[in-house]
């Protein structure tokens, strides 16, 4: 899953490591044949990061719609998903899911038949089909017209994901045969309640048959009320269930987020951008399937004020989660990457630097800027860090 390290022995040294579980002093991180060999005291290393520059796990995002001036849907290719991959790579993101958006048969198609080559992109662990299958009651920026149930054509375009890396689909169960989720994720696939009206006890029958996320909770889906606790009161309450959140101070008030948190978990909540093609840009405005989207006050709209994704990204999200949250940075750390991770299962593979686990990693100081990142032990440092780097 473009993941292949290098054969040369590399070692980090750093003053401050987050293993995945806890802060740890200063050390030295030994990677060998793109895998973490250990963290050790040894002075000798490859590269030195300045002194105030934390290690971690690398993020995983499993919601990106675009980034680097590039939508999905519009680059449905080898070389769109790369510019995307890239421009979120500058921010900490060293795993993701590049995200299609309810949209032709056609389109659906051309990233199938690009998905296999896509998967030699460093970074790239699936793909996210969001849609077309949702309730039109909360398509939210999805287009209505292309909002449907997967006829043959369609699902034999989005099962052939189901062997292209970790891929997932995000779905109104409510309006989709139950035969059809069982067909999604006997082909391999993960299922997302998403953009849906359903009702708990709905959402409880889909968990029973697999379903196992919920996509931007609290946006586009029945909301928690008294005696119908929907979509929202069934994914607080259900612990099998790992939630997205966008965690922007937009999509979602941070008392929200707090409740989220509280009912979810660390290890149940996980961080997501829903980046659009803005990300890694300084644009400020694009097009989404011939509507115009505007950037102000890094809030995403069309000309009707709909949220069309958000203006986001992981290392953002990061710094958004401490200070909205109240959170410490390790938990903040842990939904970007170990819990992503578990959902992708790939909780024994990345999440952690501990022996064993890929040598995806990200450096970052305290102002939140990454400095450096590293796929199957394959860095890229950030301009301020290159003058540390030695041997």
């Amino acid at each position: 899953m473009g993941q292949a390290g290098s054969s040369v022995v590399l070692s980090i040294a750093a003053q401050h490591i987050f293993d995945g579980a806890d802060m740890r002093g200063p050390g030295l991180v030994r990677i060998s044949q793109g895998r973490i060999e250990g963290i050790t005291e040894e002075a000798r290393a490859s590269i030195h990061l300045p002194r105030d520059a934390i290690l971690a796990p690398g993020f995983v995002d499993v919601q990106v719609n675009g980034g680097g001036g590039v939508l999905l849907n519009d680059q449905p290719t080898e070389a769109g998903v790369r510019r995307i991959v890239e421009a979120h790579r500058k921010a900490g993101t060293t795993g993701c899911l590049p995200t299609l958006i309810t949209d032709r048969s056609e389109i659906i198609e051309r990233l199938a038949v690009a998905a296999q080559a896509c998967l030699e992109i460093p970074g790239v662990l699936g793909f996210h089909l969001e849609g077309p299958a949702l309730n039109r009651s909360r398509k939210g920026i999805h287009p209505e017209a292309e909002i449907r149930v997967p006829d043959r054509r369609d699902l034999a375009a989005i099962k052939s994901f189901g062997d292209r890396g970790r891929s997932m689909v995000t779905l109104a169960p409510e309006c989709v045969p139950a035969s059809m989720i069982d067909e999604l994720i006997g082909a391999g696939l993960r299922i997302a309640a998403g953009h849906s009206d359903a009702t708990a006890a709905e959402i409880g029958e889909a968990v029973d048959r697999g379903v196992s996320g919920v996509t931007h909770l609290f946006n586009a889906m029945s909301q928690l009320n008294a005696r119908e606790p929907g979509v929202v009161g069934a994914a607080l309450g259900d612990d099998r269930l790992f939630a997205g959140i966008i965690c922007d101070g937009i999509h979602v008030d941070r008392a929200g987020l707090r409740v989220a948190l509280r009912c979810k978990g660390r290890d149940r909540l996980m961080l997501v951008t829903d980046a659009m093609p803005l990300a890694g840009t300084n644009d400020r405005q694009f097009l989404l399937q011939g509507r115009e989207i505007t950037l102000h006050d890094n809030r995403l709209t069309d000309r009707d004020g709909t949220l069309a994704g958000a203006h986001l990204t992981m290392i953002e999200a990061v710094r958004n989660a401490v200070a909205l949250i109240g959170i410490s940075l390790a938990d903040a750390l842990i939904m970007a990457s170990r819990t992503p991770a578990a959902f992708l299962g790939l909780g024994s593979e990345l999440g952690r630097i501990a022996p064993g686990y890929r040598a995806d990693l990200v450096a970052f100081n305290p102002n939140f800027e990454v400095v450096g990142t590293w796929i199957g032990g394959v860095g890229s440092m950030g301009e301020a860090n290159k003058a540390s780097e030695r041997g």
